[in-house]
């Protein structure tokens, strides 16, 4: 199982994700200086030219939340996904795939100082709707799925965390204190240090 990868990218995602796992892979880390993202080699196994990606034997899957829906199932004895036949499941589709297709494009817009002519024609409709769902989505207190921390508190906090840094949006303080809870976990830690390092502020309480 080979997980290509760079750490000031979003697949700081499913490096945190294998970091839970805890499972054997092969990291290879993908120098964008270097254009290694853009060699044949690579652009034969994506041709977006992006990290994350993972190849596991003749399966290649790409996007982090892809990556850590598969890594889930691949490996159900860790306890990162409820069990196929769950009625958490829909709910924990949810968190995996809202992030990437609706929060995110939203952010992105509105970091760029640019407002969709036509929110309501879009996908990802606007900013105000997008934290009104973020909000009712955050937990009180624990995990998105309850006690039980899974794969949909890596991609779903993990977006949130990463918009906060970045300074997309301003948390209240339900989220920030969901943020600070994932912030706080050994597996977030390790993994990353080069946002640490990059002199970002992090709140761990």
């Amino acid at each position: 199982m080979k997980h290509y990868c760079s750490p000031l990218s979003r697949a700081s995602t499913t490096i945190w994700m294998f970091e839970e796992l805890d499972v054997p892979h092969e990291q290879v880390l993908i120098d964008f200086t270097k254009e290694e993202n853009r060699t044949p080699d690579y652009l034969a196994i994506n041709p977006m030219g992006k990290v994350p990606c993972l190849v596991d034997g003749d399966v290649v899957v790409t996007e982090a939340a892809a990556i850590c829906a598969y890594l889930a199932d691949r490996f159900p004895e860790k306890g990162l996904a409820p069990a196929p036949d769950s009625p958490e499941r829909g709910v924990y589709y949810r968190y995996l795939f809202a992030p990437g297709t609706t929060f995110e494009p939203v952010f992105a817009l509105s970091a760029l100082g640019i407002e969709h002519p036509n929110p309501t024609s879009a996908g990802w409709g606007d900013m105000p709707r997008v934290m009104n769902t973020i909000e009712s989505m955050t937990p009180e207190q624990d995990w998105a799925l309850g006690e039980s921390f899974s794969a949909a508190d890596i991609v779903f906090g993990g977006l949130l965390d990463f918009a906060m840094v970045f300074g997309w949006f301003e948390a209240s303080p339900k989220v920030a204190a969901y943020v600070d809870r994932i912030r706080a976990r050994p597996a977030y830690r390790s993994t990353h240090e080069p946002f640490i390092a990059a002199n970002f502020e992090f709140r761990v309480g």
